[in-house]
């Protein structure tokens, strides 16, 4: 909508980082769904290296479900790493000066809004 108002507007887009501690917790994320992965696949050889002769009830079963277990494992690992990384906030500069920011601000401006500020 900009472009058609306004020609030869250089419009450029990219991600605003999310807050330290999503960011951390997106990062452990694959870090979890490798382990539950690891554990389906290969738990009778890690519990006894870890000290348990016989798997937990729960093991058996997750490996009796063995591709469904690690299918939801995936998916909804990467649908909360997603969630955790997209902050949904943008800002707006016009000739570097700052026009609106939607992470600071407490309500959400329209492009109409936007238009304006640009304007003045």
């Amino acid at each position: 909508m900009l472009e058609t108002s306004f020609p030869g507007i250089d419009v450029v887009l990219s991600n605003y980082p999310p807050a330290f501690p999503k960011r951390l917790l997106s990062k452990l994320v694959p870090v979890v769904q490798v382990g539950v992965i690891g554990i389906v696949m290969a738990g009778e050889q890690i519990f006894p290296r870890l000290g348990y002769m016989t798997p937990p009830p729960w093991y058996f079963s997750m490996r009796a479900n063995r591709f469904g277990t690690i299918a939801s494992t995936w998916l909804f690992g990467n649908f909360v790493q997603s969630f955790l990384q997209s902050s949904g906030a943008f800002e707006v500069y016009c000739n570097g000066e700052l026009v609106s920011d939607s992470s600071r601000s407490t309500s959400f401006m329209t492009s109409d809004q936007i238009t304006f500020n640009i304007i003045i």
